[in-house]
């Protein structure tokens, strides 16, 4: 299937990108536009700005970063389920893949692919997802595949394979340094929730302290 009759014959594709790096949305726009059947239609930097060029540009498929300025892309990515569930979203990200291919998927994506395979792979991901497949690179596509039809852990999973999606969101942003009023406002929670996610990711973790916890974060953000 052609990428046009996602639109009908001879119109172009439109694409919506979501990332709050502009370096990085220009980069991929000039990749796209040079297709003469896609088109970027939208861009936006957060949350609101994504809902709000949905309605106003009516993409076809949404390309989307993780980290955004007001929340995760993940719970982004919900929404849109949830408000339009015809709309295509490849997910973008600086992110280990293997930790968040699985996750992105699980909520409505259609694909995950790192930032440096966006820059010379973007456009093969977009056919791939608009074709109706979906877009993983070979390695990671393997893993994904051994954790859905084996009982056992795959083999070099993180270790943070056992947090849900809201506790890897805290703890993401425990180790950018921010508190846990910050925390809640970003997520749109209250702090007494923070808590009780900081308890149970402490739990999984095999953490024994606040510093602890805060100490591994910060570790695993400077990977990312």
């Amino acid at each position: 299937m052609s990428a046009t009759t996602q639109t009908g014959k001879g119109k172009a594709v439109r694409i919506l990108l979501v990332d709050d790096h502009p370096v990085v949305r220009d980069g991929l726009a000039e990749a796209i536009n040079r297709e003469p059947d896609l088109k970027v239609c939208a861009v936006a930097e957060d949350r609101a700005g994504a809902l709000q060029a949905i309605k106003n540009a009516q993409p076809n498929l949404a390309v989307i970063d993780l980290t955004l300025k007001d929340s995760s892309g993940l719970e982004l990515i919900k929404d849109i389920q949830v408000q339009w569930p015809d709309l295509l979203i490849l997910v973008v990200s600086m992110h280990e893949e293997n930790l968040y291919a699985e996750r992105v998927l699980r909520a409505g994506a259609r694909g995950y692919m790192t930032k440096q395979q966006a820059t010379r792979d973007i456009v093969s991901a977009i056919r791939r997802v608009l074709s109706g497949g979906v877009y993983l690179n070979e390695v990671t596509a393997s893993a994904v595949l051994s954790r859905l039809t084996s009982k056992t852990p795959a083999v070099g999973g993180s270790p943070l394979d056992c947090l849900t999606d809201r506790e890897l969101q805290v703890f993401e942003l425990t180790g950018t340094g921010l508190n846990t009023r910050e925390i809640a406002t970003r997520l749109r929670i209250d702090m007494k929730t923070v808590e009780t996610y900081r308890a149970r990711i402490k739990e999984k973790l095999g953490l024994t302290s606040s510093s602890q916890l805060l100490q591994m974060a910060i570790q695993w953000g400077r990977k990312q």
